[in-house]
This record gives C-alpha cells, structure tokens and sequence, in this order.
C-alpha cells in the first residue's frame, strides 16, 4: 500500500521484500522450485510483456520461477523480488545480442523499453519492473569489490554482493536527485538543455553531494543552474528512476527574485511561466514549448504548482 499522497511512475511497488528471508538459502531455493512461483524477466534493460485487457495496454509476462532459474544458470543473473500475497516473485536479467523472445522465451511476451512501455503498464508492474531493472544494473556495475578489486559473488536472492577475498560485503546503491521547480509570486521558471528535443523544458535538476542535505543541495542546484537564491524549500515526492539507479526528491523552492540567467553548461535557456501558461503548457496548448510527459516527476511538480500546491 502506498504511504504517500503522490504515487510517481515506477514508485508503489506491491511486493513484499520480506528483506529477513534473503538470507535463508533453503527457503529461497524451495520458493524457486514451487510451481507456483513467478518471475520477471529483463533481456538488456528491456522487461518481458505482454498486451494487456485494456486497448493498447501492456503488462508483466510472468514466468515460472523454475524457467527463470534454468535461464539464470546460477545466482548471477536471477534475483528474490519479495511476495504477492503467499506467491513468490523472482528476476532473470538476461544479455546477449539474441532476443530470447525468439527462443526460449519464444511465445511468451516480447521486449520493450521500459520508458516506452511504462505509460500503458499497470502502475505496479511499472514499479516492479523499475525495481528489477535497478537491482540488475547495479550488479553488473559492481562485479568487482571496491576495497580490493577482486571478483565479488552474489549473497541474499541478489540483494548482496561478497568479496570471497577480503570478506568484503557490498549493497545496492541509489543515487539521490534533488529536481526542483523555482518560483517567484505567482510564476515558476523551467530551463531547457541543448540536447533535449526542441521546445521542450523541465525542472532544473541535480545529484545530491556528500555532506549536503536535501535543502542544501536545492539552493545550490538552482543557484548553479539559474543564478538565483532559494529562500525556501518544500517537499513534493520523490520517485525511482530506473537510469540506472536514482530517486528523484521532487522539491519546490520560493526564490528570492526573477533575474534568471541560464548557466550556458547544463541549461541553454530558463523561462518564467505564469499559472495559467505552465496550464497550457501540461495541455500541450502553449505554441513552440512543450512539458516533459506524465511519466517524469517534473511533470508531476508542474500540475501540483498548478493546482495550487
């Protein structure tokens, strides 16, 4: 259940982790042999579907957990997701340049890009396929041990890697993005990279430091970003962001004045938006601009200014 008023993309995960039975090896090898027992599967970063009930819907093409073992051929490649209910739910990250739709997994589903296909999936299986998708990066970035270098194993359905040399002990990482949306009385200001499509802006955005604190990094993102001082910052919602592995801490920051000014590195260009444009502007009725789509926090931040928030 879902412990937040916003629930973003990729976000509201159903599983439950049981995070306390990862350890037990019996117990997970009997959950991937019941017959009962589901997984996900991901061939490079794209997720197994299917077409959905709803018109150009899509959703999960479970497997048995049994075929995702077999395809795993070892604990590298598959991963414990937690449970639905009493069924257990299992990951295989498959790689290679042959589809495995085309073999294997021949009548099954197909692959798609999860960013593509995220809109039309059921909003749980958005956020258990970004959770899988997350996990498996993080275990092909880290298949060595930072502290010695040497090959790491995996330990705990997938959610631990150890270091049989140095006894070393490693764990997934998130990197925290602190996005913001700047706003001065009753106008928000949104900036644009070169390499985005053209006419389209969003939320000024950037990685959270060592030592800053969500706040912190806000004032000095948009400072960076737009020459301007944040005065305040409030909390919005955040969301998993499977590329590779971050949360967006969605914010909105009052600012002190509107001399914006882009810095010409990240941004090229930063406008001010009235209420009423940045309306017309989640509409797709502002002529030559255009919002980043539903899928993207940014655009959440957007409509809740909007509407008031």
């Amino acid at each position: 259940m879902a412990l937040q008023t916003f629930v973003n993309t990729f976000a509201g995960n159903p599983l439950n982790r049981v995070s306390d039975r990862r350890t037990d090896e019996a117990w997970l090898a009997e959950k991937l042999a019941d017959p009962s027992s589901l997984a996900v599967a991901i061939w490079n970063g794209k997720p197994l579907v299917e077409n959905g009930a709803e018109p150009k819907s899509v959703q999960i093409a479970y497997l048995r957990a049994s075929l995702a073992g077999e395809l795993a051929g070892g604990q590298e490649r598959l991963a414990f997701m937690g449970l639905w209910k009493e069924t257990a739910v299992f990951a295989v990250d498959l790689e290679g340049g042959a589809d495995p739709a085309e073999g294997p997994l021949n009548g099954l589903g197909r692959f798609e890009d999860l960013r593509a296909v995220a809109p039309r999936l059921p909003a749980t299986d958005a956020a258990i396929l970004s959770t899988a998708k997350s996990l498996f990066e993080w275990r092909r970035r880290h298949k060595f041990c930072s502290a010695c270098g040497q090959p790491s194993e995996v330990r705990e359905g997938g959610w631990k890697r150890a270091c049989p040399s140095c006894k070393g002990e490693h764990f997934p990482r998130t990197d925290p993005v602190v996005i913001m949306l700047p706003v001065f009385g009753e106008r928000c200001l949104l900036g644009r990279q070169a390499i985005w499509p053209k006419g389209m802006f969003s939320a000024l955005a950037g990685f959270l430091e060592p030592g800053e604190s969500i706040e912190e990094a806000c004032a000095r993102e948009v400072m960076e970003e737009s020459g301007l001082t944040a005065l305040s910052v409030r909390y919005h919602s955040t969301q998993p962001w499977p590329y590779p592995s971050s949360l967006m801490i969605g914010l909105i920051a009052e600012v002190s004045d509107d001399e914006a000014t882009p810095d010409q590195t990240e941004l090229e260009e930063v406008r001010w938006f009235s209420r009423d444009e940045a309306a017309a502007l989640l509409k797709g009725d502002l002529p030559g601009v255009f919002a980043p789509p539903p899928l993207a926090i940014a655009h959440t931040i957007l409509k809740a200014w909007v509407e008031g928030f």
